[in-house]
């Protein structure tokens, strides 16, 4: 696995930001919604911890993990939109992951075609980790999908490979933030086991 930080992203994906917008979501043309005020209030803290400003240092904190008790609860919801309220500050990348690979929905939900994505990049199927990120037309905002289905996610996301890939991500890029759209925490494992590479 590679990241290399001088290649360009080799996918782009168009969201269709009328219907993307119509299902509820933020949008960078209705930043001024109840919703964008909420997941600004949402956000200050989380920013705060990245620029060392909290009540403590957290090592990682740009790495953001998003996950519920159970399933149906908003997780994936609150991520993509805490995702793009973060994408809308002026000097912040974000790259929103769709770890929850039991029951992956971010492709469906942003219109992509392909699946490929995390799991491929920590079993080897792809190398390099620009062929698996997509540059969206929401400014500042780029995604990773789930990827192919795997029966041991759980001992993916354990793996070396896993924690050489936060790791890169956490380190290599100061002004890039990682939110992570995991499984609910009391029904898979595979939540608990991300948990510990995460900042906040």
């Amino acid at each position: 696995m590679s990241i290399n930080p001088t290649k360009s992203f080799s996918r782009q994906l168009e969201i269709n930001l009328r219907e993307f917008g119509r299902a509820g979501n933020i949008t960078p043309d209705e930043s001024n919604s109840e919703l964008s005020h909420t997941f600004r209030q949402l956000k200050r803290p989380l920013l705060n911890n990245i620029l060392g400003r909290g009540a403590t240092v957290v090592d990682n904190a740009n790495l953001i993990m998003v996950t519920s008790s159970f399933a149906g609860e908003g997780k994936t919801f609150s991520a993509i939109n805490l995702a793009i309220s973060i994408a809308m500050e002026r000097d912040k990348q974000v790259l929103l992951i769709d770890a929850d690979v039991n029951k992956p929905s971010h492709h469906k939900i942003f219109g992509a075609e392909s699946e490929t994505g995390l799991t491929d990049l920590l079993t080897g199927r792809v190398d390099d980790v620009s062929e698996v990120i997509y540059k969206t037309n929401i400014p500042s905002l780029s995604l990773m999908f789930a990827g192919s289905r795997t029966l041991q996610a759980t001992e993916l996301f354990a793996s070396k490979a896993m924690e050489t890939f936060v790791d890169e991500l956490s380190n290599r890029y100061e002004d890039r933030v990682i939110v992570f759209d995991t499984a609910p925490l009391l029904l898979p494992t595979e939540a608990s086991v991300v948990a510990p590479h995460m900042g906040q």
